[in-house]
């Protein structure tokens, strides 16, 4: 294959038929996409061809393949639409912003008879992700209904903050991965964005909002109509939110904050709520207004990813935000143990101790044959948590042990793959392993009976 994005032709040969070009723009060193049926429309594909995976409402036809022991999502488009939203892609990853990630486009594709089939774009289906719909039981709470939406409204920000203008935002364009009983939101569908390096203006972002607002609407009162979402949600009122939590986060990193000089301490906890919120601070304008009396705070740069920064740099383990500080959490009080204990020992080595003695032994203690449910990152936060819970049963503090042993033996047996990959092999940086989620604080309907 090409070598970053540059497109390069390969000649097919068929049996008995005619040969065809195709024109294959990919940053994939991988020959194994000329051996999936480019000659056949997509919407013949057999079931030898493609993978049976939940998938939202798309204006394209959506196939699931595997490729090199992985499984890939392919759109039919034009080729103008297809080069396009690959570039963007390829853009938003060097950006950092959640999107899946694009590996080829693929023209000039014509059928044995030498009919022209549409172009098609090939991007890495997200492990252990799902559209909305897939989310959505017969009685979904309107909690549920709500955390995605506010995932939804983060991803929107940290989109506006990199200058990209999205025009058509949905939850059928998001992908939802959990996140420490939230859930992360990510860009699926980029062919109608923009990016505007000198940043979007006032009235791009609420256009953007309002197309939000709309859609959401639209898609949940389109899950009310068919009796896919509990009675009591007011599918308005949570489209409505979007606007809310939106602004309230876009406030928290833009807007100047004057504190009394005597009350200095209110910059620390600045920058706390924007690290709660998932944000770093790069850099503070702070000013002195009457006499001394006063300072101004502004973020000047903002980057999402303060505690999944920390933890991968602590500890070399990639997870999503709200688990990151959850296990940083955790990590913390170990370190703050180990302090008292052995004064002097510097965090970094505390951290991989952590890592080896306390992470590392309840990702790996899962039985092989019950791995590939769950990341090991929403494992470990759920052992947490089921310790938590097994704690105040039992009024007595449960060690981290007894936890997983418990949570493996009760719920994990229990549990469908949330991998969803029918026995395609993963790869992961670190163990792959899986546990039952206790009772969610909704009461819900576990999606994964219902899937």
């Amino acid at each position: 294959m090409a070598d970053a994005g540059v497109p390069i032709r390969r000649r097919r040969a068929y049996d008995g038929g005619m040969a065809s070009d195709l024109r294959i723009t990919s940053s994939l060193m991988d020959a194994t996409l000329l051996d999936l049926p480019w000659d056949v429309p997509l919407e013949e594909w057999t079931e030898a061809d493609v993978v049976q995976l939940p998938k939202g409402i798309s204006r394209h036809l959506v196939r699931f393949a595997r490729l090199s022991g992985r499984v890939v999502a392919i759109k039919e488009t034009t080729a103008e639409m297809a080069n396009r939203e690959y570039a963007m892609l390829r853009t938003l990853q060097r950006l950092e912003v959640p999107c899946v990630e694009p590996l080829a486009v693929i023209d000039e594709r014509a059928d044995r008879d030498g009919q022209p089939l549409a172009a098609v774009l090939v991007t890495r289906h997200l492990r252990f992700s799902l559209p909305y719909r897939a989310l959505y039981s017969a009685s979904m709470k309107e909690s549920t209904a709500q955390r995605l939406v506010d995932a939804l409204a983060g991803l929107l920000v940290r989109l506006h903050l990199v200058g990209f203008y999205w025009g058509d935002v949905s939850l059928s364009n998001t992908l939802f991965r959990r996140d420490a009983g939230a859930f992360a939101a990510y860009l699926v569908d980029a062919e109608t964005g923009e990016l505007e390096p000198g940043g979007l203006s006032d009235g791009r972002r609420e256009n953007d909002l309002e197309v939000a607002r709309v859609n959401i609407a639209g898609e949940l009162l389109d899950l009310a109509a068919g009796g896919r979402l509990d009675e009591s949600i007011d599918p308005v009122a949570v489209a409505g939110s979007i606007v809310e939590q939106y602004t309230s986060l876009w406030h928290e990193l833009h807007s100047d904050q004057v504190v009394p000089a005597d009350e200095r301490w209110r910059i620390s906890e600045r920058i706390e709520r924007l690290n709660a919120l998932g944000y770093d601070i790069g850099e503070l304008s702070m000013r002195t207004g009457d006499g001394g009396t006063t300072v101004a705070i502004r973020p000047k740069v903002v980057d999402p990813g303060h505690h999944h920064r920390r933890l991968q740099s602590l500890t070399g383990i990639d997870a999503e935000e709200n688990q990151a500080r959850r296990m940083l959490n955790d990590l913390d009080q170990y370190v703050a143990t180990q302090h008292d204990l052995r004064p002097g020992v510097g965090d970094e080595v505390l951290a991989a101790e952590w890592f080896e003695r306390v992470f590392a032994p309840v990702v790996a203690a899962v039985p092989i044959e019950l791995r590939g449910k769950l990341e090991g990152p929403e494992v470990f936060h759920e052992v947490l948590e089921h310790r938590w819970f097994l704690s105040e049963q039992q009024q007595r503090e449960v060690t981290l042990d007894e936890a997983t042993a418990s949570y493996i033996e009760t719920q994990l047996a229990y549990r469908r793959d949330e991998a969803a990959l029918l026995g395609v092999p993963s790869t992961m940086t670190m163990p792959v392993v899986t546990l039952q989620e206790h009772a969610a604080d909704d009461d819900e309907t576990d999606w994964r009976d219902l899937v």
